[in-house]
């Protein structure tokens, strides 16, 4: 027997799906018609705007009413740029900044990309505290590592996207930037008291539920205080008694993806992971990237037999439901502000960068050595460095742990060496490197991941950019005069 026909449309009110390629394939639209919902955009659904705008249209003609979300945090996290690096500085360099009425303004301006291609729902801003300096999935993603700053540009962020018509979903409740673990490839635990998470993780959180969020998405991650051996994502204390009671959140609760290890292998796999999430509080379900319309009917179909064995209540998964339309109407009536140029995200940039030292043996056209870094899976393969920027200078790559130094160095000759990492402090062979170059030969380095309080002796100069975007490193190659 198949599914009650209006029990399969609650279950499916539920959840954020997501199909492969630039078209939505017929399934993708009929689930929506079908009452999913929505979809999530990632980079593979993105080729060029127009193209954009008419995948948007396409599901919109299922239910006018679809959510169609994505993360376009700008920084090292962008989906629409995915091929080139995004036109914004990243939440680091704006904390970095400290302008909050700037952020407000970058934000309104990616909202006002989104809402012209039809996308109502911005999975961003992180609002993660990045107090650990090694944290390998948040880093630059956050404003800052002071809870006060990030609460400042979290509230301002917030209000820039829905200023145009875009709902915010700030992440990872309640707080991913102590861990030193990556949640998409297991289950990071922060061990601290409750007391600690309110005065350094929370304030963020309460800054923007202050600020009208729509949305509030939530971490796969142990806080054994809280949630046990589970992840917040399955903890009722942490959706119902401290998101909605204690800080009065009264949006949408939306999981982070449910195919991530941290979520998948804690409730073994992710339809069961689907009726946890529920249970605990949460009302819009992001399963995944990598999503078919079998997928889809496995989670509502689990949702549903859920429903018969008293694991979910009707009331519930109605709620669920409920709260994910009311996101929805909202984004239709909301009123979208002119879009703003992206030169804006270029001039920011530029105020981030950071020099310590001297440039002054830059006198000559330096050899660029970049150094390759992997992405991670929140990042995905998105071109980075000075490369774009130059003005016909040589640059090479190189894995830092397999690196020559002095085959290096006689490249160079008489030029001196910019070389280009990011997280050099945590990268294999990268502080080993570096202290090999500047042994004798004028080296300055240019860090483009989380800026830690690492600092090589005996280069000429430190130049941080508090991101890797395109228009990170195009203010970098600025500063070291190496564009036209």
């Amino acid at each position: 027997m198949g599914l009650d026909p209006g029990l399969r449309r609650l279950a499916l009110g539920t959840l954020l799906a997501a199909y492969p390629g630039p078209v939505p394939p017929d399934w993708a639209v009929d689930l929506v018609a079908d009452g999913l919902a929505g979809h999530t955009l990632f980079g593979t659904n993105i080729h060029q705007p127009a193209q954009v705008a008419a995948s948007t249209a396409a599901l919109r003609a299922g239910r006018p009413d679809v959510l169609i979300a994505i993360d376009e945090e700008g920084g090292d996290v962008t989906r629409l740029a995915h091929a080139t690096g995004s036109p914004y500085p990243g939440n680091a360099a704006l904390g970095a900044v400290g302008d909050v009425s700037l952020t407000r303004r970058i934000y309104q301006a990616i909202g006002a990309e989104l809402a012209g291609l039809g996308i109502t729902v911005n999975l961003a801003p992180t609002v993660d505290v990045n107090s650990a300096d090694d944290n390998p999935v948040i880093g630059t993603r956050s404003f800052g590592a002071d809870p006060v700053r990030v609460a400042a540009h979290s509230a301002a962020a917030t209000a820039g996207l829905q200023s145009a018509g875009v709902a915010a979903c700030a992440k990872h409740f309640p707080g991913h930037g102590a861990t030193v673990a990556d949640s998409h490839y297991e289950l990071p635990t922060v061990d601290v008291p409750p007391e600690l998470l309110r005065q350094r993780d929370l304030l963020p959180f309460a800054a923007v539920v202050a600020a009208g969020s729509r949305a509030v998405m939530t971490a796969h991650i142990r806080v054994p205080a809280l949630t046990g051996d589970r992840p917040a994502t399955f903890s009722r204390a942490v959706l119902v008694d401290l998101l909605r009671d204690e800080y009065g959140f009264t949006g949408a609760v939306v999981t982070d993806a449910l195919e991530m290890k941290g979520a998948a292998l804690a409730a073994g796999g992710i339809a069961p992971g689907a009726v946890l999430a529920l249970a605990a509080g949460a009302d819009l379900l992001c399963i995944g990237a990598k999503v078919d319309a079998g997928l889809v009917e496995q989670v509502a179909a689990e949702i549903v037999a859920a429903l018969g064995d008293g694991r979910l209540t009707l009331s519930r998964v109605e709620q669920a439901a409920g709260r994910a339309a009311e996101l929805a109407a909202w984004t239709r009536t909301a009123d979208a502000s002119p879009t703003v140029a992206t030169d804006l995200g270029y001039a920011a940039a530029r105020r981030a960068v950071r020099v310590e030292g001297a440039l002054t043996g830059l006198a000559q056209p330096p050899l660029v050595v970049q150094l390759h870094a992997a992405a991670t899976i929140a990042e995905g393969r998105v071109p980075w460095g000075l490369g774009p920027h130059l003005n016909g200078i040589e640059q090479v790559r190189v894995v830092a742990a397999e690196a020559d130094p002095e085959n290096l160095r006689q490249r160079a000759g008489s030029r001196p060496i910019v070389l280009v990492g990011r997280h050099l402090h945590r990268l294999p062979g990268g502080p080993e490197l570096v202290a090999a170059l500047a042994a004798g030969h004028p080296v300055t380095v240019v860090e483009m991941g989380w800026p830690a309080s690492w600092r090589p002796a005996g280069v000429r100069a430190f130049v941080t950019t508090y991101g890797a975007s395109h228009a990170n490193g195009r203010a970098a190659a600025e500063a070291l005069g190496l564009t036209r």
